[in-house]
């Protein structure tokens, strides 16, 4: 399974730290021409490798590490997202609801990556938080995970652990995955509940 990282501001360069702690070797591409990154990248560690955007995504698996308003732009730069795992990292808080088609913002950007496998996930922790060690005390800092492709959590989840995060997998972006999901000026607990209350 290859890996890589669109985006290198700080999310993109907190996720590269948690590759690099673990020797897992990691693509990282930006707007930006490789070698204007590669200084950056060999900072974090050896297994961080600054290639162009279109090398970067020949990988499996992506992370989407952009500001929300660059994810069509990314979408843009392949023909066909067939077999690609997208973890969506991004965040629409700010973004008007109505911008959004009244979805929430990965089943808005799912709609730009056809055929890919989108699953939000790494969204909800800061940069510093992100960049950090997530064994604490003991315990590993949580990753929330969600989709609403029923086989695509897994594998992200097992990328999760190996990065030393404990996954808690909440179902499809519109069920357990509201909770990590803004909208408008309104972040998770609330959207839940309004999701909640339509259901019943």
């Amino acid at each position: 399974m290859s890996y890589a990282i669109v985006g290198f501001g700080k999310i993109g360069q907190a996720l590269a730290r948690a590759f690099a702690r673990k020797n897992i070797e990691v693509t990282v591409a930006s707007r930006r021409p490789p070698e204007a990154l590669a200084p950056e990248a060999r900072a974090i560690g050896p297994t961080v490798v600054a290639k162009s955007l279109r090398d970067a995504l020949e990988a499996d698996t992506i992370i989407l590490a952009v500001p929300f308003e660059g994810h069509r732009e990314v979408a843009n730069s392949l023909p066909s997202w067939k077999g690609k795992t997208v973890i969506d990292a991004t965040n629409a808080f700010g973004v008007l609801p109505e911008e959004l088609d009244g979805l929430l913002s990965s089943a808005f950007v799912a709609k730009s990556f056809t055929s890919a496998k989108v699953v939000k996930g790494f969204n909800h922790l800061v940069a510093a938080i992100l960049a950090t060690d997530p064994v604490v005390d003991g315990s590993h800092r949580v990753v929330f995970l969600s989709s609403d492709e029923e086989d695509a959590i897994a594998p992200v989840a097992d990328l999760a652990k190996k990065l030393g995060f404990a996954p808690v997998k909440l179902g499809k972006f519109n069920e357990g995955g509201a909770l990590v999901h803004a909208r408008g000026q309104t972040w998770g607990r609330l959207i839940f509940q309004d999701v909640f209350k339509k259901e019943q």
